[in-house]
């Protein structure tokens, strides 16, 4: 696989995500009658959203680690 392709699955792949949550987030709002702004629910889930591959990133990092150093043992 190409890393433009890479690149564009990975692109499409977190906006589907994105737009999930921001559209769950603001029916949840809805439901519970404490709505917000479909911006602010936006806003809300990009911070989610940026949370979540953050978190991704470090337990494949710490994964990587702990199974490197188990091999040179």
């Amino acid at each position: 696989m190409t890393d433009t392709t890479r690149l564009r699955r990975l692109i499409w792949s977190l906006t589907a995500w994105w737009l999930l949550l921001a559209t769950g987030l603001w029916l949840l709002g809805q439901a519970t009658d404490q709505s917000a702004s479909p911006t602010a629910c936006a806003a809300s889930a990009a911070f989610l959203l940026a949370m979540g591959e953050a978190g991704d990133w470090l337990r494949r990092r710490w994964h990587h680690y702990r199974t490197r150093r188990i091999r040179r043992l």
